[in-house]
């Protein structure tokens, strides 16, 4: 998959192509993305898509924009085994969100991406303040030549598939529901990084990963890491010692003795056991993790 990033001289082909911020990629992400291959093998066009770094909401209300579901990194991945030849990444800055609408579908989309085939929703808005829609877009295929189609919403057992519903299976912590939401596991990827190494004198070493934006969930869970093994996580501010500002991912592997540093993990969240709490002392922590370690073996002795 080729990935192209800020302002492109005039595409060496026409494409397929659908908009979003894709967070997440779940099912109706998937469902959008199917539709696009599809036609994109049908006209022997490029299947193409446009996305947005930072996310919109995020540019104009960064404190109250909703929790990233996925990392950009992890996006692109998705986006990558769903079968999407090209993902142009528009950085979304003051510039960006100035574009009237019709300079958007001028300059983006027929100049930079030239465009043929276009597949959105509905209700979705584009330009300055909002003002483009589908008639909008319908009137401009008209004049500039590529046809356009609406996608409907994607149900899955009964409930409209978004990224609002997945953020709020999350954040109480039903995961299976996710899951089901998402069409894949739920997970975080990130480096591991140097920490205070607290976990080490309690017997439970942890490989740590600083993320840079709340993450939609906290507690701690019963994990898988891709590659590198089973084991439990905490991700949360640590209230009990070395408080945090910014939610930190540590997790510890069983039967894992080899230093992490560096190394790119993939952490597969599967069940939440209980919420992050304060402990008197670290006696009294060290036995919930300890707890917390027993129950994460007991359910992997319970699923294989």
């Amino acid at each position: 998959m080729v990935v192209t990033h800020g302002s492109l001289q005039r595409a060496r082909g026409r494409c397929a192509l659908t908009i979003g911020n894709f967070d997440g990629v779940h099912r109706g992400h998937r469902a959008l993305i199917e539709r696009v291959t599809e036609k994109a093998r049908e006209l022997d066009l490029t299947s193409c898509v446009l996305t947005f770094e930072p996310h919109p909401r995020e540019f104009f209300a960064a404190e109250a924009a909703p929790a990233r579901l996925t990392r950009l990194r992890d996006k692109l991945a998705l986006i990558a085994e769903a079968g999407i030849q090209h993902v142009h990444i528009a950085r979304f800055d003051a510039r960006f969100a100035a574009l009237g609408a019709e300079r958007f579908i001028k300059e983006v989309l027929i100049d930079e991406l030239a465009v043929q085939w276009l597949l959105i929703g509905r209700d979705f808005r584009f330009g300055e303040r909002r003002a483009g829609d589908y008639s909008a877009l319908e009137a401009a295929g008209r004049r500039y030549g590529f046809e356009l189609e609406a996608m409907p919403d994607v149900v899955f057992e009964g409930a409209r598939v978004s990224s609002s519903s997945v953020r709020a299976a999350l954040a109480a912590g039903d995961l299976r529901t996710a899951e089901r939401l998402l069409g894949h596991s739920y997970t975080i990827s990130g480096r591991v990084a140097h920490g205070a190494k607290l976990g080490r004198g309690l017997g439970f070493p942890t490989a740590n990963i600083i993320l840079r934006r709340p993450p939609p969930l906290s507690g701690i869970f019963v994990v898988e890491v891709h590659g590198f093994g089973r084991g439990v996580a905490s991700l949360g501010r640590r209230p009990t010692v070395n408080p945090v500002a910014m939610p930190l991912l540590e997790v510890h592997l069983f039967d894992w003795d080899r230093e992490l540093y560096g190394e790119h993990l993939r952490v597969r969240f599967l069940k939440k056991l209980r919420d992050e709490q304060k402990y008197d002392g670290l006696e009294a922590l060290k036995a919930a993790i300890a707890r917390d370690a027993l129950q994460a073996r007991e359910y992997f002795a319970r699923h294989g």
